[in-house]
């Protein structure tokens, strides 16, 4: 024993000695083993020049890079050959998307754009219902799970345990015993508070479980980037859902930390689903080695007969064009952020947006500002706590910004805002689990839908609108004369920014 303690001091006395030289090669590795962005490179480098040695093993745990290529390659491949043949096909095939609309002609750069990039095909005959409240949200979707005839795709970023995943339990297990096929896929960092014992249970009941890059120490998962961060569910290829809302008491408000749950999730009707369902297929097919393109039943377009198309249809919008977005590590380009950005380039009257986190780069704040000093409407809604402090006073930093542009910021009093969504000039908006940072941007799996339809996107605004009778706005008098303390706080966190 004594031996050990007395080589492992020559290993420190050693270290301590070599720190300049075990620096230099440490930030040589940082700076030139992988291409990024050159501020998250000198953030890296100021946090190993002020803890050496220790900083790189944070940068291992956080910024693992050196097998990004690696680990998602075939990922790549495997989305293109995919998605983009049978995106490039419908879009050639159906005369309805020749972009002959005003709307879509307008858009008809960013409509192509999503093509030519992602194969995000724009259909137009889809119907969706707007959620903002969790129990709603919920309660909708326990109904359409018992009407599932063929098959339920579940995919959560987080799924705890408890009274909300509860409910759906029984649901799935009498579906399972009529014959209808269960999957459910987690993130391995969300879903890392369920007992095994339960994904057991459910497994030997017949329902398949995925988990995306789970754990390897127990409940310590040391891949903190590249979580799956969509939430998607599709019922029969008939019914799909998409946006903020995850499985967990919290979210229908029975969390006294966050008090009342404000989010906005879509229920969507039509062909978009279908796309969902690809892009399920493709998370499915990676995280567990199943290849759900053989079959398939899973990607035909239903016809529903007349009476359900009415059930169905109830509630809903008239028909609008959406296009199913999604980002990742795995992507060439940031799919999502740059639709942001075209958004906002585009934007000639107001431009509303809602986000938990505001944590943006260069290119998306520039924009913003650029609008709101160009007579552009600008507002930004963000919660009044945190759940996350770093990633908050980040954010509160960047509303100064903004603010000093012309722009309009809020606070949301009424519990925590978790709604993630741009909405422009009453025609356009976006929807769906990217935050606005840089985190939602490169290293989290993201999925939106863009929604070129005036009804819905005013539907939004006005609820956005209504939202802000219940925020308090930040003045620019106010911002300035903040605390020294939250001048610290914000400080601190912007230099962290890029790796938030």
């Amino acid at each position: 024993m004594d031996t050990v303690v007395e080589d492992l001091l020559k290993i420190w006395d050693w270290t301590l000695s070599n720190l300049i030289v075990i620096n230099l090669i440490l930030s040589v590795v940082i700076v030139f083993f992988q291409r990024r962005d050159p501020k998250a490179v000198w953030t890296w480098l100021l946090a190993l020049y002020f803890v050496p040695v220790f900083g790189f093993l944070f940068y291992l745990l956080l910024c693992q890079d050196f097998h990004k290529d690696k680990m998602f390659r075939v990922k790549e491949v495997e989305d293109r050959l995919n998605i983009s043949a049978r995106s490039q096909e419908n879009y050639f095939k159906h005369h309805e998307m020749s972009l002959e609309e005003p709307m879509e002609r307008d858009y008809k750069d960013l409509v192509i754009y999503n093509l030519e990039t992602s194969g995000a095909v724009l259909t137009l005959n889809n119907h969706i219902r707007i959620f903002t409240d969790g129990k709603e949200k919920f309660e909708d979707l326990r109904r359409e799970l018992r009407r599932a005839e063929h098959f339920i795709h579940i995919q959560y970023y987080i799924i705890k345990n408890d009274e909300v995943f509860d409910s759906l339990i029984p649901i799935l297990l009498e579906k399972v015993k009529e014959g209808v096929e269960v999957r459910i896929l987690y993130d391995g960092m969300g879903g890392r508070f369920m007992p095994k014992k339960k994904w057991q249970e459910l497994e030997a009941a017949g329902v398949k479980v995925g988990a995306f890059f789970p754990a390897t120490l127990g409940r310590i998962n040391l891949r903190v980037n590249y979580r799956n961060h969509r939430k998607i569910v599709v019922i029969d290829g008939k019914i799909g859902y998409v946006g903020g809302f995850n499985i967990g008491k919290e979210y229908i408000g029975k969390d006294p930390k966050f008090g009342y749950w404000r989010d906005t999730h879509l229920k969507l009707y039509g062909d978009a689903v279908i796309s969902l369902q690809v892009r399920f297929a493709l998370d499915w097919n990676y995280a567990c080695r199943e290849n759900l393109f053989k079959h398939a039943e899973y990607f035909d377009i239903p016809r529903p007969v007349e009476e359900e198309r009415k059930r169905l249809l109830e509630g809903l919008n008239l028909p609008c064009g959406i296009q199913i977005i999604t980002s990742g590590p795995d992507a060439r380009d940031r799919q999502i952020r740059n639709n942001y950005l075209e958004l906002f380039h585009k934007a000639k009257k107001h431009i509303y947006i809602q986000t938990p986190y505001f944590v943006p780069d260069d290119a998306v704040l520039s924009a913003l500002q650029v609008a709101a000093k160009s007579g552009v409407d600008v507002r930004l809604m963000i919660p009044c706590k945190p759940d996350h402090p770093f990633v908050y006073w980040a954010s509160y930093s960047y509303v100064g910004d903004l603010l000093a542009a012309g722009a309009k910021c809020y606070t949301y009093e009424n519990g925590f805002l978790h709604a993630k969504g741009v909405m422009t000039d009453g025609r356009v908006c976006s929807y769906g689990t990217a935050n606005m940072d840089i985190r939602s941007f490169e290293l989290n799996f993201e999925v939106n839908a863009v929604i070129y339809d005036e009804d819905t996107t005013e539907a939004l605004e006005k609820i956005f609108l209504e939202d802000l009778e219940k925020c308090h706005e930040i003045t620019l008098e106010e911002y300035r004369e903040r605390a020294l303390v939250i001048r610290v706080k914000e400080q601190c966190s912007r230099l962290l920014s890029p790796l938030l």
